[in-house]
């Protein structure tokens, strides 16, 4: 299938290695669509939601390129859609395990009641191989939550990860989520996945960017502190995280837009529910998009080179 170009609507946009960071695998206008799949069943976590398939999502023009970037959107012009307003959630073909992970964002989903966009990693058979949550938020949300997921036995100092709402960490930084990352211009995430740490890294683009990235030489070790820290005694990671996909998603209500929607102070004084404001105010959503400019996967053997598999069709 051929992507076709979207058109109006997305904004325009030294130290030496010693890591070990190897390139594994760059996702960018040149194979994005041909790496990722559309996933197009009802949603996981019971949003209000009309996931559309590679050939809708590119007819209705949700799902392209645009100004260098991978446009990823949503339905922003029907009112009261019966099944969901429609959207996007794409996984890459590849799974990993260990490694480091950069996207180059230029844009995400604006903050708006109802909306849930989330950039993320999940095994499979979840909870029981693990989910990293990278970029998420909801509504009105200023600061992005770094949350993992795992089946009973992981706990850091964030919390029991197999609750309900898993171990999460709030950004103190509200340039890592959808206004104030998009004022900016974005920036750049890095998630750096080892069998003794998590670790999740934000650079603005109005900051200081390191030049190792921008060399495609990275060394975490030279970034100073990363916006949040997984690590101790109380999980082993090697055995609740692996095989893990990467995932760009945008939801609306469900089971966390939806659940906070009636203590929200803005968004509840909208409508008396999460899915009547979704359903009967489209326009509200005409911001609400990724546009990316390239995720690069990087394997590092001292931790054990990254595993990757690729699914085919039997």
């Amino acid at each position: 299938m051929s992507f076709a170009k979207v058109f109006g609507g997305a904004l325009a946009l030294g130290a030496a290695a010693q890591a070990a960071y190897t390139i594994q695998d760059t996702y960018d206008t040149t194979n994005f669509f041909d790496s990722f799949d559309f996933f197009n069943e009802p949603d996981p976590t019971h949003g209000f939601v009309n996931y559309l398939s590679a050939a809708d999502a590119n007819a209705q023009s949700l799902a392209g390129y645009t100004n260098g970037g991978i446009y990823l959107g949503v339905d922003a012009t029907t009112t009261n859609p019966t099944n969901g307003r429609s959207s996007v959630r794409v996984t890459s073909k590849k799974a990993y395990t260990e490694g480091l992970i950069i996207a180059d964002i230029a844009h995400q989903p604006a903050a708006v009641c109802g909306s849930w966009p989330a950039f993320w990693t999940v095994g499979p058979n979840w909870p029981y191989n693990g989910e990293i949550d990278i970029i998420e938020g909801v509504n009105m949300g200023t600061n992005s939550t770094y949350t993992l997921h795992t089946n009973p036995g992981c706990t850091f100092s964030q919390g029991d990860c197999s609750s309900s709402s898993g171990c999460p960490t709030l950004s103190n930084d509200a340039q890592t989520l959808a206004d104030g990352f998009n004022a900016i211009g974005g920036g750049i995430f890095a998630m750096e996945w080892t069998s003794s740490a998590i670790s999740i890294y934000f650079f603005p683009r109005t900051g200081s960017i390191p030049q190792d990235i921008t060399a495609g030489t990275p060394d975490p070790s030279t970034w100073g502190s990363p916006q949040t820290t997984f690590s101790g005694s109380g999980c082993d990671i090697p055995s609740h995280f692996k095989d893990n996909q990467i995932v760009f998603d945008t939801t609306f209500c469900g089971d966390w837009a939806g659940q906070v929607w009636p203590y929200d102070p803005v968004c509840s004084t909208k409508a008396a529910t999460c899915q009547d404001y979704v359903a009967g105010n489209p326009t509200a959503f005409k911001d609400s998009y990724w546009l990316i400019n390239s995720v690069k996967v990087y394997s590092n053997a001292a931790n054990g080179t990254a595993i990757s598999r690729r699914r085919f069709n039997a």
